[in-house]
C-alpha cells in the first residue's frame, strides 16, 4: 500500500476515475487522498463519497502531498501550476493529464528541478478499462515511475512510453474509443436493418467488440491469425471481410489515425 500522500487538483471525471481504482484497489488509505476543485460542492461530494480529504485551497493540498495530479484542462494548467509550484514539497512529483501539454511546458510552469510526468488516460478509464501512457521526466526515478504505472494500472492498464510516441498514443488510445464507438453503432445499425431490436443490437455489437479485444489481449495471436479463425470457407464472415476490403476498411482506419495525429502534433506547438 502506497504510504504517500494523494492530491487532485481538479475533481472532474478522470479524477474520480483515478479516485476510484486507487481506493477500490487498497493501494491507498482515503485519508491519504486531497482533493481541491474550484467548485466546492465537488469536494464535498467527493469527499462523502470516498472519505477522502477535501482542502480548503490548492496551495493547502499542494503543501501536504508526496504525489499532485494536475487534473484540470489544457488551457489552464500552465497557470495553475505555476502558482502552486512554491508551496509543493521540495521531492514532489507532478502528474499531468492534460492534453497536449509537453514536459518541458510544464517544466517551464514548476521549474526545471522539478519531478514531472505526463499521462494520457482514455475515456474507458471511467469503467476501469483505461488505457493510460505514462512518460517521466529524467529526475523522475523507477521506483517512482512504477508507483505511478501502478496507480493507473489500477483502473485499467498502463505502459511507458516516450514523449516523442504522444501523438500515435493520442490516436490508438487517447483518441480511438470514438472509432470504436462509431463502428459499434454502425454494426447495431446494420443489426437493426436486419429486424434486431435496437437496444439489443447494442448490447450484441458492443459485446462482440469487448471480447475480440480480450482475446487480442489474453491469446496473444496476431489479429490476423484471430481473424482467420473467424473466416470459414465460403462463409458469411469472409463475404462481410471482402465488402470491408473493398470499401477500403484498413485504408479510412489508418488515413484518420493519420490526421489524427498530426492534429496532435499541431495543437503541441501552439
Amino acid at each position: 500500500m502506497l504510504e504517500k500522500k494523494i492530491g487532485f487538483i481538479g475533481g472532474g471525471n478522470m479524477a474520480k476515475a483515478i479516485i476510484g481504482g486507487l481506493i477500490a484497489s487498497g493501494q491507498i488509505n482515503a485519508a491519504n487522498i486531497w482533493v481541491f476543485d474550484r467548485k466546492p460542492a465537488t469536494n464535498q461530494a467527493l469527499a462523502a463519497q470516498y472519505g477522502l480529504i477535501p482542502a480548503q485551497s490548492a496551495a493547502e493540498m499542494a503543501q501536504q502531498v508526496d504525489i499532485l495530479f494536475a487534473a484540470v484542462k489544457p488551457n489552464v494548467i500552465l497557470k495553475v501550476l505555476k502558482e502552486l509550484a512554491g508551496n509543493l514539497k521540495k521531492n514532489a512529483l507532478v502528474v499531468s493529464i492534460a492534453a497536449g501539454v509537453t514536459l518541458d511546458s510544464l517544466a517551464v510552469a514548476l521549474g526545471h528541478d522539478r519531478k514531472i510526468v505526463r499521462a494520457m488516460p482514455n475515456t474507458p478509464a471511467l469503467v476501469n478499462e483505461g488505457m493510460t501512457s505514462v512518460t517521466p521526466n529524467v529526475l523522475v526515478t523507477q521506483e517512482e515511475t512504477d508507483e505511478i504505472v501502478a496507480i493507473f494500472n489500477s483502473f485499467g492498464s498502463a505502459a511507458v512510453v516516450t514523449e516523442y510516441l504522444i501523438h500515435s498514443v493520442v490516436g490508438v488510445s487517447g483518441s480511438a474509443p470514438a472509432y470504436v464507438f462509431m463502428f459499434i453503432e454502425a454494426m447495431a445499425d446494420a443489426a437493426v436493418l436486419g429486424g434486431m431490436p435496437r437496444a439489443q443490437a447494442y448490447r450484441f455489437a458492443a459485446q462482440a467488440v469487448k471480447g475480440s479485444a480480450q482475446m487480442v489481449l489474453e491469446t496473444g495471436k496476431h489479429p490476423a491469425e484471430l481473424k482467420d479463425m473467424v473466416c470459414s470457407p465460403g462463409g458469411t464472415t469472409i463475404e462481410a471481410v471482402k465488402v470491408l476490403e473493398e470499401k477500403g476498411f484498413r485504408a479510412a482506419v489508418i488515413a484518420a489515425m493519420e490526421t489524427c495525429m498530426a492534429k496532435s502534433a499541431a495543437l503541441s506547438k501552439t
